[in-house]
């Protein structure tokens, strides 16, 4: 029974292993051969016997099937079937003998090379003589006696046999036995005889292997001669046992088991000993898991054929095996490759015919990629499949191993296979023979007796075997996986609500599956997705009950006994549609019975849609399956199974080879019988040379062709055509992009730097459509994004824009190597792929090379996912598309984060703005149920009626090809009809009929000619071009031909329109060029057209608005993913008119619906006139004998008046012309106006039939789609839905929100490409938006094998790689995505440019007019002040830095002179904005965190190797006298910064830091000062990289922080010495850091003097300065001065950007410079050069960058309390103590803009919040009385005074208010009181140098913390105005009142009680008291 090896060890097979096993270990150098035994058992022919969990040798074997096959065929180009080959050649690749351990590699086999000077190529033996068949066949061949000619086959020759003689000894007999083991042959070529192995015979004859020779696996054929002498090809070698060779047409017989148990499959069966898959190299199965299935198709040669390949429709067993008996098909390698049948739907398919093919169609051998049927598609099996559920009696070991078996058949034609899957069994194989009663044996002829082909479901149990004529049965493992419940993990089941997953029995299932079978309609087929929701809520029900009972879900189980009669219960109520049969034995006994009474039914029997047969066992327990039998089921499961790409080329199939031919002479007469053709004739010669009038006019009109020619359109046409605009939404979703890429930059990761680019370049790669390559070149030419990028000049760009489009065909290797040279060539310029419509082609590139299938396969894969893509640092990878899901999965290569989605349309608020709103998938479903006669979204009844009499008629046809012949059928009659015919009206459809009528009287109806566009979709190229060629033949014979164009829209072809129609379309365009063609669809605006849009997917083209019908009716149950479905309703997608939807005001009152039924939803003309004095008409069609549509859809009976139709088009506004693609705003309509609208547009009345309504009684209204009126065409030009017609299958799924209980086309699988995860899951909800589906998808759906993604699998699992540089935008179809990518694009570039540049503060100096003019000047060539001259200078006490216009100024003489005037009363709370301006970076500029470059990426070191640990933490601890205590700071030293400082001996305790000595010659490679800057807040945009400001040099830098920022500095400074600050001075102002860097300096300065002391060096010598610099410091200029001369009359000077490091060496270098205090630069603004000539060192005050000698100024302190002018306060008190500060004029320094941290305030917030709204606390707030209630604030108490000082002038010191005569004098303080005040400033030190105060009378008094210098004596040197006023600040009360009587201010002022004020603080925050009082 052909048991070959799957039972016993047979003594040959033991044989022939040990032979090779000899044969290997002689051979092979280096690899250890494999022992015989491994050999025997582990052959992945036998079913592996691997305990339970072992699944480890899977995934190995996978892996080498893939690298051989891809080496097999990456040489031999495309494998083509040649032309005389009988199918069971289809199989001829070998199958796996040489894989055959399923855990150590093969073993490498290296050919020999050939000897020098023979022959090499293939077909030529070595001595160069030809071995092809083809040319020997007419020989003459001698043969020694006891020699046989066999036929070989080279792997290089797919299409060729080689022709040899082999010693008959060493080949099997009949039975596949008794062959010796060895070789004996004689090249039949050379004559060269007495070759002794097959090795050394395979080199001589060329065979070129990669694998080892072996005789079983190349010899393939016996050559016999025919009748004539021609040698030809006889049966095939039978080297496996099996029963007799037949050389007629074989059939096929396969066992499907489909035990639940995944894991591993028995042996691939044999058909007449070769095994079974056919179509590829050993791929029936990949991987242990073997398909069973087995055929012999050989045959002799048919004579009358010469391409007698028999092809099965292209199959793809999902199961386990792909199990494809015959052909050279695509195998889905995916759908195997889930141990659950993944995906549900293109599962196995039996073909629906056995039929030779022509191989063109066939995809050749290789889909092999993967068709693994690895457990699970990712890697090795998932543990879940359990294998039997508990309620399954028997272990899994007793299950039969099956083996296929095969009989001779009558047929003549090669019979079509079964695909089979074959499932894996877990567990151990006890190899069985075969009970008799569990094979099936398929009726002759069923197909023909029965007209039904049965679709047999698997459902739990293993399938018996099937004999006889198995093409008349289909196999689908739909369901299996429903049955396997997998085992989740306990957050999958909590999400679930389950508690276990095995809560089910089979008993259960079977009940369950037999309800659901019940209550499937007449026209619904069972879907995998509905089916696993109802086994998911029957585990969710009993979960509950089980948690109510509080017992196991055992007890609910129903017992084997009870299972019949429930079942038959069940069924009892499906009126006979649905049988069960019950038997004891074996399924086998059911399904021969059912198959049986099927062949012998008399036609007038109903059969049952299901029969449910069920096996129970006693010793298996219960097993069962589905055999469906519905005549429309059973084709639409078949068809169902197969992939868009299988069923095109089966469609083909049938086209070429004539099987259609039955079905084409049917469509040759008309409905009423006549022959169509020669009524057409007729009609034509009736018509004779005239035409009918191409527009404004009737079609009874006739003209002659000249005049149709010639006619022009009369008035200027109203055309939108559409400018290019960028909206709203698109702009939205640009910056969403945009900061998606600005977030990649950020992340830390380092992989994209966008600091590095100044440029963007781009590349968009798009499906192979010619239109939409176009449609993307009008857009990129129209938005002149090229010119804004700086790409292309304005001439050029339009020529130049074709190099930024490729298309996926094949030149796109040249032009992409093109463009990855340019993205290497220019590392500063960005780029961006955008890889548009990434959703089209998912195949890998291995898959597809190996399966040879369509040449642009796999091409998206070799592009996007190329290495050079993946590395190159400088290009951005942006993937768009509708339908995303494919890119969804678990092995997406997209991270979640980096997908960008489309705006929310219900979310957008401003909708009102806009003039459009989008349409889409939603609104079409939603528009469902709006409940009006005539909706958007429609099924043509009676079309569907009519195809399933035909599929009845043909059932060996595929139903596309009978839906389309029939849907020509219809449109022609329609024509005529509406023409000459009246009579076939009857005869079409209303549907087509209506769609027809619009389509021809609308021209007719317009001036201009213009009308509407039908789209009618037909996938296959063949159909859709016969589909034009007939209706145009129909529409030239009616003379239609200058009315309406018919197009074909071939994706890989331009539109080719005629030229009469083009010179209209010119005409209405009005300024095109005299060469302008229409090269998209939206240039066919207006042309009234039928396009017959083709190819495997719509590929995204826009249609023009004027598009109103799709017609989808082609477009069924083979469309059963969600993208697939999807993106065919997609085509109606668009923008429509918000006017359109508001319009009408009145809605259709639809409680009347009597007349919708009579009329209405038969006769859909799109026209509606509510006409309230004409009674209404019953007629139910069109009935007009003129068949016209009169003007605006009054009928020709029925006249209106016009006035009334004018008054309705007053209803709408103009329409703003926008394009529709790119789209307006999409915002959400609400139910309410659309349903109006739809009511309104919708009510689609007959053609001829008005309506009154009895509810209206005031004005009519008119709703027509684009009116043609001449006079109201402007106003009415409103975009309106499209209107859709579908088949019924895709209606049902598209309508099912409106019933709610079936699913919606977004529960299928989303991608043919992807499979579904796990059975049990949660639902995808219609509501989640696309970021939800998204994370669902990608939890659920795993990447089929032979997609793209698939190898993207992480090592472990959770380690997949996301690439980094990837976007993903998806929005709906049509929502306008390309604009919105271009736009990106452009603000792109923008950003970059902007990161190039810096916003800087150009503000110039103020107090400039107060400066008195010093006589001493040096001259202004001189680099350095001289000592001498600049120390005689006098010391300007002037603030002149403009970030300080607000502060008092400070008292001089010269001030005092200044008026100042009372009218500056422009003191506001809010500070003036400063002047900014933009300046591009230099290179010698200072970065914050988001600047990375390859230079300053070690300086930066974010080395991820480099851990922070790398740096170490140590405490420092000096005393400081101010503070009266020990300070302790803390270092943070990076190892690399460690040379630095000094360490202990021991290396751990931190002395000091080093610093150099003052002699030190000057290095042109190092500065001498050690860089302070303080910071705060600005982690990450403080300007703390030096790098390039110091020029790459060596330096030191510390960062001087805050306890608490710390970590966040450590983390993004990793590589800089940070200083932090003890904790006490978290809240403290930028003056404690100031005056703690000053502290720590001065210590160690102390330190280093002492170390080096020791050294011999003097203590003066050790360099005393240090720099001290914000961190806003950006750039720094030198400004060379050129006196005023003849030549320029401006005296002026210039500036060049200069390096922190030259500035710095330059004022290190000053003569002298331990002489001076403090030395500093001018803040830079952009006026600076054009001023004349200033002295070139200024003594005045310096800010922001300062080098501070730390020695000098030892007792001078920052007021460490400060929070503002620290600065001018210290540079006040240097100064008073007679030391020099110098500023370098000839350097500036450029402050960046930075709007966050620093030295901002904080907000000032109550200390105990009472509500969070409370209005924001004023700063005269900020103080109070002393124990009074006031609100308490939590702010320090310093912070709080200081700004009370700046707001309260007018309280404290209301004299001195604008009387700078009279300022305010501060004792060794400077502080803001206000613009208003000047403050003199004078310090109580002996010998301090102080302004002079001769006979100056202040005008109020400010005491702030005086210490012990300030005395009564000093106080009585100074006179006050009377009524002065007094402020003395304390730090508490005590010292308060100790102060006052101390400095004996009573004596002079006057104080009362109620003049104490405190801070607003608590006391826990230590308020600060002052006291104010008057001058008496």
């Amino acid at each position: 029974m052909g048991n070959s090896y799957a039972g016993q060890l047979k003594s040959a097979r033991f044989e022939e292993a040990l032979h090779n096993s000899i044969e290997a270990s002689l051979r092979c150098s280096s690899v250890v051969p494999r022992p015989i035994f491994s050999q025997l058992y582990l052959d992945p022919d036998q079913p592996p016997f691997l305990p339970e969990g072992n699944h480890e040798n899977v995934k190995p074997k996978v892996e080498e099937l893939d690298k051989e096959l891809v080496h097999r065929y990456s040489q031999n180009g495309n494998l083509d079937f040649s032309t005389s080959q009988t199918v069971n050649e289809m199989e001829d690749e070998e199958e796996d003998e040489d894989m055959s351990d399923s855990s150590s590699p093969p073993i490498p086999y290296s050919q020999k090379p050939a000897p020098e000077g023979s022959c090499t190529t293939d077909g030529f033996c070595q001595a160069g003589k030809d071995l092809r068949l083809v040319s020997l066949c007419m020989e003459q061949i001698d043969i020694p006696a006891g020699f046989l000619l066999v036929g070989a086959k080279s792997p290089n020759l797919p299409e060729h046999i080689l022709v040899c003689a082999v010693d008959k000894r060493f080949l099997p007999d009949d039975h596949g036995k008794n062959a010796l083991l060895g070789f004996s042959g004689n090249c039949i070529g050379c004559g060269e005889r007495g070759f002794r192995y097959f090795t050394e015979f395979s080199n001589h004859i060329n065979l070129k292997l990669t694998t080892q020779p072996k005789k079983q696996k190349h010899l393939k054929y016996y050559l016999v001669r025919s009748s004539q002498g021609v040698l030809s090809k006889g049966p095939l070698i039978c080297w496996k046992e099996c029963r007799s060779r037949q050389s007629s047409a074989a059939s096929l017989s396969a066992k499907p088991n489909s035990s639940v148990s995944p894991s591993t499959t028995p042996e691939g069966g044999s058909a007449n000993g070769y095994k079974s898959g056919f179509t590829q190299t050993d791929s029936s199965v990949f991987s242990p898991a073997k398909s069973s299935s087995a055929v012999n198709l050989s045959g002799t040669q048919d004579p009358s054929r010469n391409k007698n390949i028999v092809k099965p429709l292209a199959l793809s067993v999902q199961l386990v095996g792909k199990a494809f008996a015959a052909a050279p098909l695509s195998l889905r390698s995916t759908d195997v490759a889930n141990g659950n049948a993944n995906g549900g739907r293109n599962n196995v398919l039996s073909s629906t015919v056995s039929r030779p093919v022509p191989h063109s169609t066939s995809p050749s051998p290789g889909c092999a990629a993967g068709d693994q049927a690895s457990m699970s598609s990712s890697g090795p099996p998932k543990k879940r499949h359990r294998g039997w559920s508990p309620g399954s009696p028997v272990p899994p070991p007793g299950l039969a191993v099956p083996v296929p078996t095969i009989r001779p058949s009558a047929r003549t034609e090669p019979l079509l296979s079964v695909p089979v899957p074959q499932s894996m069994l877990t567990g151990i194989l006890q190899p069985q023979p075969i009970p008799a009663g569990e094979t099936v044996i398929v009726p002759e002829n069923l197909l023909n007796n029965s007209g039904v082909r049965p679709v047999i479901l698997i459902g739990y149990g293993t399938l018996p075997y099937f004999y006889g004529n198995v093409g008349d049965i289909v196999v689908s493992p739909l369901l299996v996986n429903c049955y396997k419940i997998p085992q989740l993990e306990n957050k999958d089941l909590d999400l679930l609500g389950l508690t276990s997953s095995q809560l089910l029995s089979v008993e259960n299932m079977i009940l369950l599956t037999i309800q659901y079978l019940v209550q499937l309609g007449p026209d619904q087929i069972p879907l995998r997705e509905e089916f696993e929701q109802i086994m998911l809520k029957a585990m969710q029900e009993f979960t509950l009950r089980e948690r109510s009972l509080q017992m196991s879900a055992q007890c609910i189980s129903v017992s084997p006994g009870q299972l019949p009669w429930l079942a038959r219960l069940i069924a009892s109520v499906s009126r006979d549609l649905v049988h069960v049969v019950v038997t004891q034995n074996s399924l086998a006994e059911g399904i021969s019975e059912t198959l049986r009474s099927l062949n012998e039914m008399k036609h007038q029997q109903k059969l049952p849609d299901y029969v449910v047969a069920i096996c129970a066992s006693k010793i298996r327990g219960n097993e069962f399956c589905v055999v469906v039998l519905g005549q429309y089921q059973s084709r639409a499961l078949a068809e169902s199974m197969l992939t868009t790409s299988e069923f095109l080329k089966e469609i083909s199939y049938e086209l070429i080879t004539g099987k259609v031919s039955f079905l084409a002479s049917h469509f040759k007469n008309t409905s009423l019988g006549d022959d169509l053709d020669k009524l057409l004739e007729k009609m034509l010669q009736q018509r004779g040379e005239s035409v009918i009038i191409p527009f404004n006019g009737d079609v009874s009109e006739c003209v002659s062709s000249q005049e149709a020619i010639a006619m022009a359109s009369t008035q200027e046409p109203d055309l939108d055509v559409d400018t290019f605009q960028i909206y709203q939404p698109q702009l939205t979703v640009a910056r969403k992009l945009l900061s998606q890429v600005c977030a990649i930059a950020d992340s830390g990761n380092q992989s994209l730097d966008l600091g590095h680019f100044s440029k963007v370049d781009f590349i968009v790669i798009v499906p192979r459509s010619e239109v939409l390559v176009q449609q993307t070149l009008q857009r990129i030419r129209q938005s002149g994004v090229l010119v804004d990028l700086g790409l292309e000049d304005n001439g050029t760009a339009y020529q130049k824009a074709e190099k930024y489009v490729v298309r996926l065909d094949n030149e796109i290797q040249t032009k992409f190597e093109v463009f990855m040279r340019r993205v290497k060539q220019n590392p500063y310029t960005l780029f961006v792929l955008v890889h548009d419509n990434a959703h089209v082609d998912l195949t890998s590139a291995i898959s597809s090379s190996l399966s040879h299938g369509e040449p642009t396969h796999g091409l998206a894969d070799r592009v996007i996912n190329c290495r050079e893509v993946l590395e190159a640092f400088n290009l951005l990878v942006l993937q768009v598309s509708s339908f995303p899901y494919a890119l969804q999965t678990q092995q997406s290569r997209i991270s979640s984060s980096n997908e960008v989605h489309w705006i929310q349309f219900d979310t957008v608020d401003d909708a009102a703005s806009e003039d459009k709103l989008y349409f889409g998938l939603n609104e079409y479903s939603k528009s469902l149920q709006w409940g009006v006669t005539s909706p958007l979204l429609r099924c043509d009844e009676t079309f569907e009626k009519m195809v399933n009499t035909l599929l009845e008629r043909y059932p060996r046809l595929h139903s596309m090809v009978i839906r389309c012949y029939l849907l020509i059928q219809q449109y022609s009659q329609a024509l005529m009809a509406l023409t000459t015919m009246a009579s076939l009206r009857d005869h079409s459809t209303p549907e087509t009929l209506s769609i027809m009528d619009d389509l021809i009287t609308s021209p007719g109806k317009d001036k201009n000619g213009c009308g509407h566009m039908l789209v009618i979709r037909v996938p296959s190229v063949q159909l859709a071009m016969l589909a034009k060629e007939r209706l145009q033949e129909v529409r030239d014979k009616l003379g239609l031909q200058y009315r309406f164009e018919i197009l074909l829209g071939n994706p890989a072809s331009e539109l080719t329109v005629a030229k009469h129609f083009v010179t209209r379309l010119k005409a209405w365009r009005g300024n095109e060029q005299d060469d302008w063609i229409p090269r998209t669809y939206q240039d066919l605006e207006g042309l009234p057209c039928i396009v017959i849009l083709t190819g495997k997917d719509p590929l995204g083209e826009t249609f023009p608005r004027s598009l109103k019908y799709c017609d989808l009716r082609l477009i069924d149950s083979s469309y059963l993913t969600r993208t697939a479905l999807e993106q065919e309703v997609g085509l109606a997608c668009c923008y429509v008119s918000k006017e359109a939807i508001r319009g009408p005001i009145v809605a259709l009152d639809l409680s009347e619906k009597e007349h919708e039924k009579a009329n209405g939803s038969e006769n859909d003309s799109d026209e509606l006139l509510i006409d309230l004095d004409r009674p209404q008409s019953n007629s139910s069609t069109v009935t007009g004998t003129s068949g016209s549509l009169a003007d605006n859809g009054v009928s020709s009976s029925s006249a209106a008046d016009k006035s009334q139709k004018q008054a309705s088009s007053l209803n709408f506004q103009t329409v703003a012309h926008s394009s529709v693609d790119e789209g307006t705003y999409p915002s959400y309509t609400a139910g309410e106006t659309l349903k109006q609208e739809c009511d309104s547009l919708g009510n689609q009345m007959a053609s001829s039939t008005t309506l009154k309504l009895s509810s209206l009684s005031s004005v009519s209204q008119t709703f027509r789609w684009p009116a043609h009126s001449a006079k109201d065409s402007k106003a009415l030009r409103a975009a309106l839905p499209r209107i859709v017609i579908l088949s019924k299958a895709a209606y049902c799924l598209l309508s099912s929100q409106k019933s709610g209980n079936l699913p919606s086309s977004s529960s299928l699988l989303p991608h043919a490409d992807v499979s579904w995860l796990s059975s049990l899951r949660p639902l995808l909800h219609k509501d989640m938006n696309s970021e939800e589906q998204s994370l669902y998808y990608r939890q659920w759906t795993t990447a089929r094998q032979h997609h793209a993604d698939f190898s993207n699998q992480g090592e472990a699992s959770g380690s997949r790689s996301f690439h980094p540089r990837r976007l993903l935008l998806t929005g709906p179809p049509q929502v306008g995505k390309t604009g919105s990518y271009l736009q990106f694009l452009r603000i792109l570039f923008r950003m970059l440019i902007r990161l190039l540049e810096v916003d800087v503060y150009d503000e110039e100096e103020i107090n400039a007019n107060h400066t008195e003019n010093s006589e001493i000047t040096q001259s202004s060539n001189d680099h350095w002040p001289d000592i001498e001259i600049f120390s005689k200078m006098s010391f300007d006490l002037n603030v002149h830095d403009p970030k300080y216009r607000t502060i008092s100024p400070v008292y001089t003489e010269q001030l005092s002179r200044v008026k100042q005037e009372t009218s500056k009363e422009t003191k506001s709370e809010e500070p003036k904005k400063r002047e900014t301006v933009s300046m591009m970076l230099t290179k010698y500029a200072a970065y914050n965190t988001f600047h990375h470059c390859e230079q300053c990426h070690q300086y930066m070191d974010i080395n991820p190797a480099a851990q922070i640990s790398d740096s170490t933490l140590h405490a420092f601890t000096f005393s400081s006298s101010m503070l009266g205590e020990e300070v302790q700071l803390h270092f943070i030293i990076p190892k690399s910064k460690e040379n630095h400082f000094v360490f202990s001996k021991q290396g751990k305790h931190l002395e000091s830091m080093r610093l150099p000595l003052v002699s030190d010659k000057q290095n042109l490679n190092a500065v001498k000062s050690p860089i302070f800057t303080p910071s705060s807040g600005r982690h990450e945009h403080g300007l703390l990289n030096l790098y390039h400001a110091m020029e790459g040099i060596s330096h030191l830098h510390l960062l001087v922080v805050k306890e608490y920022e710390m970590p966040l500095y450590r983390k993004y400074w990793p590589n800089h010495i940070m200083l932090v600050l003890p904790g006490m001075f978290n809240n403290a102002g930028v003056g404690a850091a100031r005056f703690l860097i000053k502290e720590l300096s001065y210590h160690n300065l102390e330190l280093e003097r002492n170390r080096l002391e020791e050294l011999g060096v003097k203590r003066q010598c050790v360099w005393p300065f240090i720099v001290v610099m914000d961190d806003s410091c950006v750039l720094w200029n030198m400004h060379s001065v050129h006196e005023a001369s003849s030549q320029s009359l401006e005296p002026g000077g210039s500036s060049k950007n200069v390096s922190l490091k030259s500035v710095l060496q330059h004022i290190e270098a000053t003569p002298k410079i331990v002489h001076y205090a403090i030395l500093g630069v001018q803040k830079w603004n952009s006026k600076l050069n054009a001023r004349k000539a200033k002295a070139p060192f200024s003594r005045c005050h310096v800010h922001d960058f300062i080098l501070l000698n730390i020695d000098l100024t030892q007792n001078v302190q920052y007021d460490l309390n400060r929070y503002f002018c620290e600065d001018v306060d210290f540079n006040l008190r240097t100064n008073s103590s007679g030391l020099l500060i110098c500023r370098f004029n000839n350097f500036s320094v450029m402050k960046k803009h930075i709007q966050v941290g620093g030295q901002k305030d904080f907000v000032v917030k109550p200390k105990i919040m009472v509500s969070d709204s409370l209005a924001p606390i004023m700063p005269l707030q900020y103080v109070c009385a002393p124990d009074s209630e006031h609100t308490l604030l939590a702010a320090p108490s310093q912070f709080l005074l200081e700004k009370f000082l700046q707001h309260a002038t007018y309280k404290l010191f209301p004299k001195a208010i604008h009387n700078f005569k009279n300022p305010v004098l501060a004792i060794d303080c400077y502080l803001n009181i206000g613009l208003e005040v000047a403050i003199c400033y004078i310090s109580s030190r002996p010998h301090s140098v102080n302004v002079s105060c001769e006979g100056v009378f202040f005008s109020g008094l400010l005491l702030y913390l005086c210490d012990s210098f300030v005395g009564a004596d000093l106080l009585k040197r100074f006179r006050f105005l009377k009524g002065a006023t007094l402020c003395v600040i304390c730090q508490d009360r005590s010292s308060l009142r100790q102060t006052i009587v101390r400095l004996e201010l009573e004596d002079e002022w006057q104080f009362r009680l109620r003049d104490e004020f405190q801070t607003a603080n608590s006391s826990d925050d230590k308020p600060l008291y002052f006291l104010t009082g008057r001058h008496i």
